[in-house]
């Protein structure tokens, strides 16, 4: 297995003992456990330590996890309550120079996290169009087609008239909005 199989699918696999599907899981996750760690300012040898009692946390608490899709925020949560306890336990301070406002006034950006969250809904919509039947994928893709195909094309390359394709476009997003995998996906980012 690896990580662009469905999230399901490997934590299901995980539980019963498969060690590559604990890798896809490691490699599929371990960005957010870094961003996690990088947002927190940790050292390296923290942030390695933080990513390694995350994944032995998950491992401990992986069969009693109720819903698969939510793996995502458990590791977030969990990566963030780490770090904040290896910060509270080394007592680290963050030395600056007061003369320097732009040290102590500087607002960092989460793009990394932001990237990660990204990457997580694209991999959420791959699996909700998956569960869309064959023809009304099939539809939706060529409709974000790049460049643009007009309707004529696709009422050719799919064998329905033109006059059919926007209600089944709007069929499609409607079924696409109710997938499991949106759903999840809702459920985790809230």
């Amino acid at each position: 297995m690896d990580a662009s199989y469905p999230l399901t699918d490997l934590v299901s696999a995980a539980r019963g003992g498969d060690a590559d599907a604990w890798d896809a899981i490691v490699e599929r996750f371990l960005p957010l456990v870094g961003a996690v760690a990088r947002r927190h300012r940790l050292s390296e040898a923290d942030a390695d330590d933080v990513s390694q009692t995350v994944w032995l946390r998950l491992v401990e608490h992986l069969d009693g996890l109720r819903e698969p899709a939510a793996l995502p925020g458990w590791i977030r949560t969990t990566t963030r309550h780490e770090c904040l306890r290896v910060l509270a336990a080394r007592g680290r301070t963050r030395v600056a120079d007061p003369q320097d406002a732009r040290v102590l006034d500087a607002v960092t950006d989460d793009v990394a996290g932001d990237d990660l969250v990204a990457a997580e809904r694209r991999q959420a919509l791959r699996e909700a169009l998956a569960e869309l039947p064959a023809a009304r994928r099939e539809l939706l893709l060529l409709l974000l087609a790049d460049p643009p195909l007009a309707y004529a094309e696709i009422s050719a390359r799919l064998g329905i008239p033109i006059g059919s394709i926007g209600p089944t476009r709007a069929r499609a997003l409607d079924q696409l909005r109710k997938t499991r995998a949106l759903h999840d996906l809702g459920e985790v980012l809230a």
